[in-house]
């Protein structure tokens, strides 16, 4: 039986809480934590990590130091903490630059995460990793054991690219939800209901990542597979954008966003 990694966490926030809470519960992880809240930290201590009492105590007895704090400042001062050779995965969303600069004679995985306290707690996040195969391959005992989605995204930079293009989905859709919202409640509608119906409905066919297939955004050939796929998907879209777009007119409501879809939709999925 191989001996345990040795893996150190600094960040005992909302989400950074319960992925240490998923480590220290795991027999293959020998954890090490820090935070500057003395709270999380003595209940980490309780479920069975280590507390060295500073960042460079803790980093000095790890092989991995993994970072979930506010923003890349902070990120910068536990890298200055941590040893060259010590693997350094962050967790925190950062500036595009942040992992590269911070990557420069250090072994640096950035590897944000996506999926919330929920996920963080059930050990269903996805990981998005960028970074060099050997330091992934370091840290992956402890990434298995804190996502259910692990994906090495590339070079250093990658993973938080990847989660950057994420999110811009997560809170354009968000934005689109305020809009829909307003055109629901003006037609009389209960907005909870319609909550209900949108989560059920993603559920069984994705929600917008059921068009992510394809490995390119370049136009779609007429005898390529998905030329058919996408022109029923923008049939059916444009049909239903104009008669939505049609009840705010009617209803009075502003939906901006609607109606940069609709000339928008064909396009970019490829057809035009």
């Amino acid at each position: 039986m191989s001996a345990p990694v040795r893996v150190g966490f600094v960040g005992l926030g909302n989400i950074g809480k319960p992925m240490a809470l998923r480590l220290a519960a795991a027999p293959s992880i020998d954890l090490h934590v820090h935070d500057v809240a003395p709270e999380p930290v003595a209940e980490l201590v309780a479920a069975g990590a280590t507390a060295p009492g500073s960042v460079a105590a803790l980093a000095a007895a790890v092989d991995v130091v993994c970072v979930m704090v506010r923003d890349d400042e902070q990120v910068r001062a536990v890298a200055a903490e941590v040893p060259a050779e010590t693997v350094l995965v962050i967790h925190s969303t950062v500036a595009p630059g942040t992992p590269a600069e911070l990557a420069e004679g250090r072994r640096v995985l950035d590897a944000p995460v996506s999926g919330g306290p929920m996920g963080a707690a059930d050990g269903s996040l996805a990981i998005m990793v960028g970074g060099a195969e050997d330091a992934f391959a370091a840290a992956r005992p402890a990434l298995d054991v804190m996502g259910a989605k692990v994906v090495h995204a590339g070079p250093v930079g990658a993973g938080t690219r990847m989660k950057l293009a994420r999110n811009l989905i997560h809170f354009v859709a968000f934005t689109a939800v305020t809009e829909a919202q307003r055109l629901a409640e003006a037609a009389g509608l209960d907005l909870v209901a319609l909550g209900d119906v949108v989560r059920h409905t993603d559920a069984i066919t994705g929600g917008p990542g059921a068009i992510m297939y394809r490995e390119t955004t370049a136009p779609i050939a007429p005898d390529d597979f998905w030329h058919g796929v996408f022109t029923h998907v923008t049939a059916l879209g444009e049909k239903d954008l104009g008669l939505a777009i049609a009840l705010a007119d009617e209803l009075g409501v502003d939906v901006p966003l609607a109606r940069e879809a609709l000339p928008r939709l064909g396009k970019g999925l490829g057809l035009r």
